[in-house]
């Protein structure tokens, strides 16, 4: 099976939970600055979340590019992933609304360390099927950033927990801001490929 059903279903599911998290910022009662004011914890927790979910994409897309075919286990593992994503509008409303606090706090880390795991499996589904030759799997390599990523969730998740939400908090945004940076590796490989032919 080709690639274009999977991703055009994935852009959909991810354009439709960009826009449930946005339906979360209310429209103040007041026509001045000081009306936006308790919108900060809502807007913050949305930002930081679009920010997610516009790295998924992004990452999500350049894998599907680096990849000609897939299966039925690819589809599944597709799936795990957007359940995942999908939860993050949830998780993200429910930290902001209670100002990040610790148990919302928690669980927003629990969901992004879980959809981390559901696309590693992912990325290791589509490899396997394409073999460790392939152009996805040498794009790839080391990937030293895909595997960090599960392991300051954790901290951040252990921090939430036994310090501080805002602790917490700074894992959470230093992982956004480690894969903000694009990473071109596969888009590099798929570039000395088109010049090749």
């Amino acid at each position: 099976m080709e690639t274009n059903r999977l991703e055009a279903f994935s852009d959909g599911v991810l354009a439709i939970v960009i826009t449930i998290m946005v339906l979360e910022l209310k429209i103040p009662h007041g026509e001045d600055l000081t009306a936006l004011f308790p919108l900060w914890p809502v807007f913050s927790s949305y930002a930081l979340s679009f920010v997610y979910i516009g790295i998924y994409w992004n990452n999500h897309h350049h894998m599907l590019k680096a990849s000609e075919r897939v299966n039925g286990q690819i589809l599944w593992a597709n799936l795990h992933l957007l359940f995942w994503l999908s939860l993050l509008p949830f998780t993200t409303g429910w930290m902001g609304e209670n100002h990040f606090a610790r148990w919302p706090t928690f669980f927003y880390g629990l969901n992004l360390l879980v959809t981390a795991i559901a696309y590693y499996v992912l990325q290791t589904s589509l490899v396997h099927l394409h073999g460790p030759r392939s152009l996805l799997a040498s794009a790839i390599g080391r990937d030293v950033k895909g595997k960090a990523s599960p392991f300051l969730y954790v901290l951040g998740i252990v921090t939430t927990w036994l310090f501080s939400p805002w602790g917490g908090l700074v894992f959470f945004v230093g992982v956004a801001l480690m894969w903000l940076v694009p990473d071109r590796r596969i888009e590099d490989r798929l570039e000395v490929r088109k010049s090749d032919t």
